[in-house]
């Protein structure tokens, strides 16, 4: 079975991506997940609550949240929070130079886990992420046809990856993690099962005892495992995982708002309208028509 986010961020010859997110976003709550890829996280305004396994953090603006590969992320953010991200394809970081290769193989296969939370400041790391994130707006702004401009842009990009190793080495911001401190331990597993099972089957009827068989679990042990590494109770997680998908079928094509109800797991049509509303804050037609 597989566990990890298996979506293609960016392209296949430039794999990485940028995502402007705010209230209208579908992905404004950042469901718990994980992927093999470095994911970066810049505040822009308003407060993000994110959980990385067993840490959590609040970031404000101009706060920056590194997410290592593998690691179970997901985020609430308070109404008026507006946040981006960059997803780094494993590819994006290959390297020769032995001298550096050593790090980002190291980084990638768990030896080594990058300081997760940075706030705001004046420094080398915050500068390079800020580099990249620039450019990475002015590459999305470029007419396709201009060539040029988007190879200049991409230069610039990768320029400020390399800058950004590079300021993470300099300034000491990683540490080399042993044997017995992965997080690769028997709960993520089990989280990691529940999560991919959800996503399977949300379209279909699933109880409480479901989801808690899967983790080998009582429901009632179930519920406060969950809840300690997600922050959400199951049937909450669950819940929101529909209410995301219906977001996305809401904007990618032309279903009804009943049908789309029905597709996602809900078989009740005000049940689906009220939750809706309640977690994006109209409802679904509104949703569509903004």
């Amino acid at each position: 079975m597989s566990y990890r986010e298996l979506k293609q961020h960016g392209t296949e010859d430039f794999p990485i991506a940028f995502y402007h997110i705010d209230k209208n976003h579908t992905r404004f709550e950042m469901a718990s997940h994980w992927h093999s890829h470095i994911e970066i996280i810049r505040i822009i305004s308003g407060e993000l609550n994110i959980k990385l396994y067993n840490n959590e953090y609040i970031a404000t603006a101009g706060d920056v949240v590194f997410v290592n590969s593998e690691t179970v992320h997901g985020a609430t953010p308070t109404y008026d929070c507006i946040y981006e991200c960059v997803v780094l394809h494993t590819e994006m970081l290959e390297i020769r130079d032995n001298g550096c290769k050593f790090f980002i193989d190291g980084m990638l296969n768990g030896e080594y886990a990058v300081k997760e939370f940075h706030k705001a400041e004046n420094s080398p790391f915050i500068n390079s992420v800020n580099a990249i994130f620039d450019a990475m707006i002015k590459l999305e702004n470029i007419d396709g046809e201009s060539r040029f401009a988007m190879t200049a842009s991409k230069f610039f990009i990768i320029g400020a990856i390399y800058s950004l190793f590079a300021a993470i080495i300099d300034g000491k911001l990683y540490s080399a993690v042993s044997i017995g401190e992965l997080p690769e331990d028997k709960n993520l597993e089990k989280l990691k099962c529940v999560l991919s099972y959800i996503r399977s089957n949300y379209d279909k009827q699933i109880s409480l005892s479901d989801m808690a068989k899967v983790a080998s679990m009582s429901p009632k042990y179930f519920c406060h495992f969950f809840k300690s590494m997600t922050r959400k109770t199951p049937v909450d997680y669950l819940v929101a995982y529909r209410v995301e998908k219906a977001s996305r079928k809401l904007l990618s094509t032309d279903m009804s708002v009943t049908d789309i109800a029905f597709a996602t797991g809900f078989n009740d049509l005000s049940y689906f309208i009220k939750t809706f509303k309640r977690i994006n804050g109209r409802t679904p037609a509104s949703f569509r028509k903004n």
